[in-house]
């Protein structure tokens, strides 16, 4: 759930203030903590992968939080048929086509194309054959079927006003992660002060998962990403 605050220039001002004076020790994972690899159609960026220490290419992990190049105009995205799938495209656009394969494991039938703006979510089965248009920057929460469920929530700084936003998570997530997709913002975490400037993620698992106060500075963009347990 994510709830707007507004507030005047001084209040903000004040509320900076405060963040400023307090410390934090949450862990925030920057460039040099991913892991960069190739794919079909591009890069992709692992930022968190559970559990700690699996490696995408055995398909035997439970979540992945990752970021994608998508430098083809068009490209097949990998099956992933033990997986749930979220996608949003950060920059850029992309159409995506879905086949899916009938009961016996013949004939595919296609799905209507679903066209994704900046910071539209997407969900679909690891399993259908998914055809992709269009150059841009993803991002991807894959999910283990009947193990996990997850959500993806983009949170945007508004130019029409100075604004506070407020995230609260599901009761029951086990991993929060807060991606900066650009510009900064500042964060309060159970009274803590977090600082995230672009592509720096917050990671907060099981007793550490709280609700989030944001202030975003001017242009930014974060997203959440919510892991729990089936």
């Amino acid at each position: 759930m994510c709830t707007l605050f507004l507030c005047d220039s001084s209040s903000l001002r004040e509320h900076i203030s405060f963040l400023e004076r307090e410390k934090t020790a949450m862990k925030i994972l920057k460039e040099e903590d991913y892991i960069v690899s190739s794919w079909s159609g591009g890069k992709t960026t692992e930022i968190q992968i559970r559990p700690e220490g699996a490696k995408y290419a055995d398909r035997d992990f439970l979540w992945r939080l990752s970021s994608a190049s998508v430098d083809l105009l068009e490209s097949d995205f990998t099956l992933l048929p033990d997986y749930d799938r979220l996608i949003t495209p950060l920059e850029g656009s992309m159409q995506l086509e879905h086949f899916k394969e009938d009961a016996e494991g013949g004939q595919k039938s296609r799905t209507e194309p679903v066209q994704l703006a900046p910071f539209e979510i997407h969900a679909f089965d690891g399993a259908d054959s998914t055809h992709s248009k269009g150059k841009c920057t993803d991002f991807n929460l894959m999910l283990r079927k009947g193990r996990c469920k997850g959500t993806l929530t983009p949170i945007l700084y508004d130019p029409d006003r100075n604004m506070t936003e407020e995230y609260t998570p599901e009761p029951g997530t086990e991993a929060l992660l807060v991606y900066c997709v650009r510009g900064s913002t500042v964060m309060m975490v159970s009274g803590s002060l977090v600082q995230l400037v672009a592509r720096e993620t917050l990671l907060l698992e099981k007793e550490e998962v709280s609700a989030l106060k944001i202030v975003l500075s001017e242009g930014s963009a974060v997203i959440a990403a919510a892991i729990s347990s089936l």
